[in-house]
């Protein structure tokens, strides 16, 4: 393996997401660390189909950083078939 520089990041994660961290981590059998980078890897792999794709290249769809079902704290959410709808009569208007 090559020499890389690597650059230290501190995440703050919730017990249930280190739980998931760590479980992922195992079942690759990887560190920790390896699995954020394949996480990482993944995410921008272009793996999201259709609308996902396109509100992710946009910027409008980012990961959740709650657990499922709990809005962010102070911001406002839409739900993703309303997103969806908005877009589709957008479209229709050009």
């Amino acid at each position: 393996m090559a020499n890389r520089v690597r650059e230290p990041i501190q995440v703050y994660l919730t017990a249930s997401e280190r739980d998931e961290l760590d479980r992922a981590a195992g079942d690759l059998g990887v560190s920790r660390s390896e699995a954020l980078r394949r996480g990482i890897r993944a995410l921008t792999e272009g793996r999201y189909a259709g609308d996902l794709r396109d509100l992710v290249e946009e910027g409008s769809l980012t990961p959740a950083s709650t657990g499922p079902g709990e809005p962010p704290p102070a911001l406002p959410v839409a739900l993703l078939n309303d997103v969806l709808a908005g877009l589709a009569r957008d479209r229709e208007d050009r």
